[in-house]
């Protein structure tokens, strides 16, 4: 969340989804920016008022765990401050650590913004490794929210594993594979065998209808599974020479000049109007989208929409949950970070609106809604993202890792995908534009 682009993008879609739909996403709420919610206890007289600071909506309050965490403290009462607009959330934190006073005692922390969290306000956070067993998160999570020094300043909350949702009525049309299980047998390992599927799609495409909803969803997808992105473990620039972004904007070229895009950005209102009408083929999905598709398809796409195992194992969003040292009670917030991000409580909150948890040891209680799963075609959803976050690689996030990805996707791709500029041209105006943005 914070200021990545795509996390917002995904926030307003669960709110969407929250707002229209029951079932793997239901009970989501909206709060006004920076509003607070007081979960019960509110100030009484001998209770220690705890504050969690949030961005969107995490599932805590919605999923009943502030009033169940009280009820096994009647010393404590919590107090959530959730700040909708992910653009004001962080700069906001990030003024109060600095100033060391008026953090919340608890800090949520997203994904795009947690490599400067590690790299300039480490040492404004509680070092939560000596108080959890660390062994209950995914060792690339725990990686992620690590110093340089072995300090952990975030408790992992939810993940985004990635799979490949397709539709297998189209597919058929299309006198390819729709069995979900040979479907991913066939791209294994390397999205340019994804790429391969779809040229053989595009041969026989049903009238109307494109492979994939758009050449930068593939990018962003095959660069989540690489194990280099814009910057290095030691946070140095590395976006033009880095292997995973080459392999990334190889196959997101492939599609733009393949004819296989429908050229839709995500999450705009065309986009949606895509699943309507089944106008493409596929869509990389993190495990929340899933909601989303079932939402936006309708009834046209129950029993036709199947997941199938991703080429590669990939991550999209996610978050943590930080201590400021600057918090009046360390102790009893460090003890509420560790309850609300346990395994027994992120499967709670998955089932109320399908944050997938950052526990592997939660993943065999994880049961999607009856009526998901039926619309998916009884697609074995939980293990098929379970078993991509289980062996998601590392990833190091740079401080401009989201200004650097958004002049790939949005400059350099669309030049290419839209406005029919050459991939050399498409990739000198995205190193214009990332120059630019590093003061290059």
């Amino acid at each position: 969340m914070g200021t990545s682009t795509r996390r917002s993008r995904r926030l307003m879609a669960l709110a969407a989804v929250a707002a229209l739909t029951t079932g793997l996403l239901a009970g989501c709420s909206k709060d006004s920016d920076d509003s607070s919610s007081n979960d019960g206890g509110g100030n009484a007289k001998g209770k220690t008022t705890l504050t969690v600071g949030t961005f969107g909506v995490f599932g805590y309050k919605q999923a009943g765990l502030y009033d169940e965490y009280m009820k096994l403290h009647p010393d404590i009462s919590i107090k959530e401050n959730v700040t909708t607009r992910t653009d004001v959330y962080w700069p906001k934190v990030l003024t109060r650590l600095q100033a060391g006073s008026g953090t919340d005692d608890i800090q949520a922390i997203e994904v795009g913004n947690i490599t400067e969290a590690v790299q300039t306000q480490g040492a404004k956070f509680v070092d939560l490794g000596k108080d959890v067993d660390k062994s209950q998160w995914l060792n690339w999570k725990n990686a992620q929210a690590t110093t340089k020094d072995g300090k952990l300043i975030g408790l992992g909350t939810d993940v985004g594993p990635m799979a490949i949702c397709y539709r297998k009525d189209l597919f058929k049309k299309a006198g390819l594979e729709t069995d979900r299980t040979k479907l991913a047998a066939q791209w294994k390992g390397d999205w340019a065998k994804y790429v391969d599927v779809g040229k053989e799609y595009m041969k026989k495409a049903p009238k109307g209808t494109k492979f994939v909803d758009s050449a930068s969803s593939v990018y962003n997808a095959a660069l989540g599974g690489g194990s280099e992105r814009y910057y290095d473990k030691d946070g140095n620039v590395i976006w033009d020479k880095s292997d995973g972004v080459k392999k990334a904007w190889d196959v997101a070229m492939s599609v733009a000049t393949g004819n296989m895009s429908a050229k839709l950005k995500q999450f705009d209102k065309p986009w949606d109007q895509g699943y309507a009408n089944a106008t493409f083929a596929t869509v990389a999905c993190p495990a929340w989208m899933i909601g989303y598709i079932e939402q936006k398809s309708g009834d046209s796409g129950k029993g036709n929409w199947d997941v199938a195992a991703a080429p590669t194992a990939s991550n999209w969003g996610g978050s943590f949950l930080g201590v400021p040292t600057a918090s009046k009670h360390q102790k009893e917030a460090v003890a509420l970070a560790k309850w609300l991000t346990a395994p027994e409580q992120q499967a709670k909150v998955f089932a109320k609106q399908a944050s997938f948890p950052s526990t592997p040891s939660a993943y065999p209680t994880l049961k999607p809604a009856a009526d998901t799963t039926a619309y998916f075609d009884n697609a074995p959803i939980t293990q098929i993202f379970s078993d991509s976050a289980k062996t998601i690689p590392v990833q190091y996030f740079g401080i401009k890792d989201q200004p650097i990805n958004t002049a790939i996707t949005d400059v350099g791709i669309l030049q290419v995908e839209q406005k029919g500029k050459t991939p050399d041209q498409g990739w000198d105006a995205a190193s214009k534009e990332i120059k630019d943005v590093l003061g290059q």
